[in-house]
């Protein structure tokens, strides 16, 4: 498998942690890299976040046009008939990232994992479903795909994971209504669920910018559960 193209942001050398942030339909890797400095993240160690460029494929919503995206969106429904391999294609790409973080020294303890939109999606697909556990998942004005597959599929190493889930009150392109039914079904299922909603439409709002520095603070903070504190 080819290696997702990405772009890296050390806050420190030399990092003990990592982020991985994955972009929304037609964005890619640069959509989030001018957040960085608007976080606060002096109590946290070194990160490295990775900003991966999803492939370029068809989508099908948007009459063909080419463009970046980590699977095809068939309707405007998009719980309706949700692309299986295209969905299962970009994780096993995501899960590589996250190896390779973990080949370059970092406990998967250390390595959060965050999306916005589709990219929201794909985290909570891979971050739930991954074999070892992982610092947090930040699940960013999305939603939960391929939900009626993860009783069978979740992992237990992230069944105790923090989970971050914003979501904008106007948001016209995945509703609100949407997005808590998610977050409502993960809760029912025994996630660490921490539900945010802000005044804001399919974008990142300056109080969530806050609350995610919180959340990366308290989840990279902490050791890893086999080193003493």
């Amino acid at each position: 498998m080819t290696a997702l193209p990405c772009i890296e942001i050390e806050t420190a050398p030399n990092p003990s942690a990592s982020v991985i942030w994955l972009h929304g339909l037609g964005a890619d890797g640069n959509d989030f890299v001018p957040i960085i400095p608007q976080l606060n993240l002096s109590e946290c160690p070194a990160i490295r976040f990775v900003f991966p460029s999803a492939p370029s494929i068809s989508v099908t919503v948007n009459g063909g046009y080419i463009m970046p995206a980590w699977y095809d969106i068939t309707g405007r429904d998009i719980s309706d008939r949700e692309d299986l391999a295209g969905i299962h294609k970009s994780a096993a790409a995501i899960s590589e990232l996250i190896e390779r973080e973990a080949s370059r020294g970092v406990a998967y303890e250390k390595i959060v994992l965050a999306g916005f939109s589709q990219g929201c999606a794909m985290s909570l697909q891979v971050g739930l479903r991954f074999p070892h556990a992982l610092a947090g998942i930040m699940a960013l004005s999305g939603y939960l795909p391929l939900a009626k597959t993860l009783p069978l599929e979740r992992s237990e190493a992230n069944a105790k994971t923090p989970i971050y889930m914003a979501h904008g009150l106007w948001d016209a392109v995945i509703t609100p209504e949407r997005a808590e039914a998610s977050a409502d079904t993960l809760e029912k299922m025994g996630y660490q669920m921490d539900w945010n909603t802000y005044p804001m439409e399919h974008s990142l709002h300056p109080d969530e910018l806050v609350d995610i520095s919180r959340f990366l603070t308290m989840v990279l903070s902490k050791p890893p559960q086999n080193q003493a504190p």
